[in-house]
């Protein structure tokens, strides 16, 4: 093997290698528009969380704010209300997940588990349909007493646990706490 040879050997190796490398860079500058501009954008990153004030909110009334472009129900429930969620067994319940995201993932769908923190007339939920997503309506409506979405019959229970109806689960209860007496901080 000559000297030629090696030197040869050499210069093609350095070739491949930056022939590749400038591939890589190149897809990479190619992908990355592609991929970033799957992010949120800024205004939705902006309201990833928010503060609710729920000082006007009286007992057996709630509210809808919107969160991530999505409604969320904040109800205060009357005292009628938590009495009958928290009569309800488990075993009637088609979905026994709480669906709770503020504490552990497989816990039951009792009224204590779906409620804000210690407070048991604060229920705050997704006010999405998990059948196809409808809002649905609320203040009481339905066989159950909660909400009842009229596109395909579900039917939630004043603790927002499907009862009856196509929907698979029950309204899912977002990341949220209190700030204070008069203000809850959703995500």
């Amino acid at each position: 093997m000559s000297h030629t040879e090696d030197h040869e050997g050499t210069r093609r190796d350095f070739l491949f290698y930056a022939t590749a490398g400038a591939g890589a860079v190149a897809t990479g500058a190619a992908v990355w528009p592609l991929v970033n501009q799957m992010n949120p954008s800024a205004d939705v990153q902006a309201l990833s969380s928010i503060l609710v004030d729920i000082g006007g909110v009286s007992e057996g009334t709630q509210i809808t704010v919107k969160w991530l472009g999505k409604p969320v129900f904040i109800r205060r429930r009357t005292a009628d209300e938590i009495e009958m969620a928290r009569e309800t067994p488990i075993s009637d319940l088609p979905d026994p997940v709480a669906r709770n995201a503020n504490i552990d993932a497989g816990a039951e769908a009792t009224d204590q588990n779906r409620t804000l923190g210690d407070s048991e007339e604060w229920l705050v939920m997704m006010g999405v349909c998990t059948h196809l997503g409808c809002v649905p309506l609320g203040d009481g409506a339905g066989d159950f007493g909660g909400w009842f979405c009229p596109c395909h019959g579900s039917h939630y229970d004043a603790a927002g646990r499907i009862r009856k109806g196509p929907a698979p689960e029950n309204l899912p209860v977002p990341v949220a706490g209190f700030l204070d007496d008069s203000t809850i901080q959703l995500g």
